[in-house]
């Protein structure tokens, strides 16, 4: 197996060796804290982009399979893993993990301290990082001038990279409760089986799309994804949503999805020094004051001091409904004189906690009291 080098823009090189396949990846570094569900996380969307490193260190021992794949293919730029698993050992297993890293041409690092790696990163926030396996030639000061290079997150529209090409429709399942029009900012397999089982037909939306095409499916409510990049970045799909909530039908966001409705009532979005990836983030719901366990992937998030705040864009009251407990972020809005709230984290939780289901079944109960 042939070495690696991990290699951070602030000059920090780690020593490895090859996982997946040969070559050379750029992205921002980031760490995942699961456990389990690490082909979810592969194969979500909103990695697009970025490097990923588990923080547990023994990855792979159930392999992969179809089935669990919330998406075609893996979008990570590249990954790290302490230790991976010599074997895949599942009933349900299709394929081990590391050929499925390479059926899939992702470069990435194991053996390494993902540890010393993960405490260094907290303490500096994400930064640009590169994994190289076929440049043995180059020096050090040669591999960081390549990471300098390359671009940062905070600024890039990352959408239409990972969004469908062509609209396309999902059967509702049991009775037809209604029709959402869904942006596909980076959507996951497992949210729009969320909606289509609670009887939802679901038309499914490129980024690009304009809000005219979107009322002319006549949809009953609208619901944007999750997806990478940065919101500031995407004035277009702001500028649409605000066309959309004028029409005062249900909207529901999630991730992406939420700092988005955030821009298009008026506030402000900033990136967050290394933020909130993993499967067990605590978010108390500020109405009921129940503390949900949630699944996170965002890296921005949008800017909300106090709880309650009129609308600058003139769509009324609107106020924080959730916030993370360990560093008060917004993680969730809902507007007062709209039928529209969103979520920072991520309710489908595959796989991961299933405390947000409830979110779902509220954005149904919107749809039906609209009608």
């Amino acid at each position: 197996m042939h070495k690696a080098h991990l290699v951070l823009e602030d000059g920090s090189v780690f020593t490895g060796e090859q996982y997946g396949v040969q070559g050379q990846s750029l992205g921002e570094l980031v760490f995942a804290t699961g456990m389990t569900g690490y082909q979810e996380t592969l194969t979500d969307p909103s990695y697009a982009g970025q490097i990923v490193m588990q923080t547990f260190p023994h990855i792979g021992i159930v392999g992969t399979n179809a089935t669990d794949a919330e998406s075609s293919k893996i979008w990570v730029a590249g990954y790290i893993v302490r230790e991976p698993s010599r074997i895949a050992s599942n009933y349900r297993s299709e394929k081990t993990l590391d050929q499925d890293l390479i059926d899939n041409n992702i470069v990435g690092i194991s053996n390494v301290d993902t540890r010393a790696i993960t405490l260094h990163v907290r303490s500096l926030g994400a930064m640009r990082a590169g994994i190289f396996s076929n440049q043995e030639a180059l020096s050090n000061d040669e591999m960081l001038s390549i990471v300098r290079a390359a671009p940062e997150m905070k600024g890039q529209s990352l959408s239409s990279q990972v969004s469908t090409a062509i609209s396309y429709l999902i059967p509702n399942q049991g009775e037809r409760i209604g029709k959402a029009a869904v942006l596909d900012l980076g959507i996951k397999k497992s949210t729009l089986e969320h909606l289509a089982m609670r009887g939802l037909e679901v038309e499914v939306f490129p980024a690009d799309v304009s809000a005219a095409k979107i009322l002319a499916s006549s949809p009953d409510a609208f619901f944007f994804s999750n997806g990478p990049g940065d919101p500031e970045a995407s004035g277009g799909q702001v500028s649409m949503l605000q066309e959309l909530l004028a029409t005062k039908k249900p909207f529901f966001g999630i991730c992406f999805g939420n700092q988005l409705l955030g821009r298009a009532l008026g506030f402000e979005t900033y990136k967050l020094k290394f933020g909130h990836r993993g499967i067990n983030q605590p978010v108390i719901n500020k109405t009921s004051g129940q503390v949900e366990v949630t699944a996170h992937n965002h890296g921005f998030a949008v800017k909300l001091e106090t709880d309650s705040a009129e609308s600058p864009n003139g769509f009324g009251v609107v106020k924080v409904s959730h916030r993370g407990l360990n560093d008060q972020v917004v993680e969730g809005l809902e507007c007062l004189d709209l039928p529209a709230f969103s979520v920072q984290y991520h309710p489908e939780a595959a796989a991961g906690p299933h405390d947000s289901h409830y979110l779902f079944d509220k954005f149904l109960d919107a749809i039906k009291e609209s009608k």
